[in-house]
């Protein structure tokens, strides 16, 4: 899910605890099979379990490349530590990693994380891989940017607990990168889905006005190409919040 298309794993999210993949297109190396959606929608196995039949016994779903906004937001930012939520095959994670950042990436599934050490070492960059369930534990901060990209997901969770535990996490000065899908292209498991506006996701977030700063709150639409080559406009929910020094 760093996305990526879909989008994180947290513990219940493409998000588990773990990814951040969505139906972005722009990550998509290959489409999602239909043994990774079954074993996501299994609500016998646990949130480990489900994340890792979405990525164990195939080979590597998402593209390696960034998501587009992260280059867009965190490109002119001065490197620090920096956290991926979500980081599912570890595209977003390996780029920070190549542009300064001390980079620790969290997903609740192993093969992703093992994918994402791959794509490090291949990178020639040192990324932190660490095993989250997101609504039960989180790294060690501060950090000068947490990122989560897609980090949605069929598995229930308390994603707004845990995005303001994340923000917690964050060093004065630090910002939280929050990107959803606000629109899902017609080949997407997200079906005919609600999604909420970009003001609706940040008033959840809950974050006191006193501590933390909007800095963006928008919805910008992009291109999106699907695993047969089909493309669709579609948009992004960007939530952008700092903590005050």
């Amino acid at each position: 899910m760093s996305g990526h298309q879909h989008g994180g794993h947290g513990s219940g999210g493409h998000g588990h605890g773990g990814h951040g993949h969505g139906p972005s297109g722009q990550q998509r190396a290959a489409g999602t099979s239909d043994a990774g959606r079954a074993a996501l929608e299994d609500e016998t196995l646990g949130v480990e379990e489900r994340w890792e039949g979405f990525y164990v016994g195939r080979g590597r779903i998402w593209s390696g490349r960034p998501n587009a906004l992260l280059v867009e937001v965190a490109g002119p930012l001065a490197p620090g530590r920096a956290l991926d939520l979500g980081c599912g095959e570890g595209g977003d994670s390996v780029w920070l990693a190549s542009h300064g950042w001390t980079t620790t990436a969290v997903d609740v599934a192993p093969t992703a994380l093992g994918r994402t050490r791959e794509a490090a070492a291949a990178a020639g960059v040192e990324v932190a891989t660490e095993q989250h369930d997101l609504e039960r534990s989180l790294p060690a901060g501060p950090f000068d940017l947490v990122s989560a990209f897609f980090l949605q997901s069929p598995v229930e969770w308390d994603r707004a607990a845990v995005l303001r535990r994340a923000a917690g996490l964050l060093a004065p000065g630090g910002v939280l990168l929050l990107v959803d899908h606000g629109s899902a292209p017609p080949w997407s498991w997200h079906g005919d889905h609600d999604f909420p506006t970009p003001e609706q996701v940040h008033a959840g977030l809950a974050l006191p006005e006193e501590q933390f700063e909007a800095l963006r709150v928008d919805a910008p639409t992009r291109e999106a190409v699907g695993p047969q080559g089909q493309v669709a406009q579609v948009s992004d929910l960007v939530v952008m919040v700092r903590r005050r020094a």
